[in-house]
């Protein structure tokens, strides 16, 4: 158990990021953070050192990602195919079956100690899923939870035609966590017809544009998801240097 509580997170918005280079940034930032943990089991409690929080959002260009437990197979393209959508495709460390991460999508990466907050892997996802949902309906739409499925879905509820709009996929060990969500903003949804996202066959998947029927601003919902963010789980929030 971590006795110095750090609730700071260190913000950076990373832009537009080949998904390669993010996910190699996020492991470094992680293993640093584990090695502090690692350390600290061998110190003194008057040398241990508080672990750092961090948060990142960025963009990537086309990209499809298969999780852990994911089926190669609901991925419905061959190599040349990708070459012709101009897309890449990875089998990543996270949880979760097949996404597609693009321009006009906002990925979020925390990468942070629970120790700090909860240690709690289930709260955890249902918290990043709140601050979504608090996030929509800012703009007037009313998102929440389908039983057994991860992520934010519209029509929730009576699920005559559910949406999936935010796909979440994490990773922990130690209570220190990776990967994160993906909000569709102003995705080009017609790459998801290339996969069976989620491995989930019977669903569709929206975006905050198509709900809208307009451009959205991408830093407008970046700052209002960064708010509910900290707000859950009382985070002292930093900019990056």
């Amino acid at each position: 158990m971590n006795t110095l509580i750090n609730r700071q997170v260190q913000f950076r918005d990373l832009g537009l990021i080949d998904y390669q280079e993010a996910w190699d940034f996020q492991e470094k930032v992680f293993a640093e953070t584990l090695s502090i943990k690692t350390r600290n089991r061998t110190l003194p409690d008057h040398e241990k050192v508080a672990t750092p929080n961090f948060l990142f959002f960025c963009q990537h260009p086309h990209v499809f990602t298969l999780g852990k437990s994911g089926k190669p197979d609901h991925l419905l393209l061959s190599d040349q195919d990708l070459t012709q959508r101009e897309a890449k495709y990875y089998r990543i460390n996270r949880g979760g079956d097949i996404t597609y991460h693009g321009p006009g999508q906002l990925v979020g990466y925390p990468i942070l100690d629970l120790d700090n907050f909860f240690t709690d892997i289930h709260l955890y996802m249902r918290t990043l899923e709140e601050a979504i949902i608090l996030t929509l309906a800012d703009y007037g739409l009313a998102a929440g939870r389908i039983q057994g499925l991860t992520g934010v879905w519209l029509d929730f509820e009576a699920q005559i035609n559910p949406r999936k709009i935010c796909a979440l996929g994490v990773k922990a060990s130690r209570w220190v966590t990776m990967h994160g969500f993906a909000l569709n903003v102003n995705t080009d949804l017609s790459y998801f017809e290339n996969i069976v996202p989620c491995g989930i066959e019977d669903k569709a998947v929206t975006s905050l544009s198509k709900e809208l029927g307009r451009e959205i601003d991408l830093k407008e919902v970046s700052l209002k998801l960064k708010t509910h963010l900290t707000e859950l789980f009382q985070m002292e929030m930093e900019k990056a240097l």
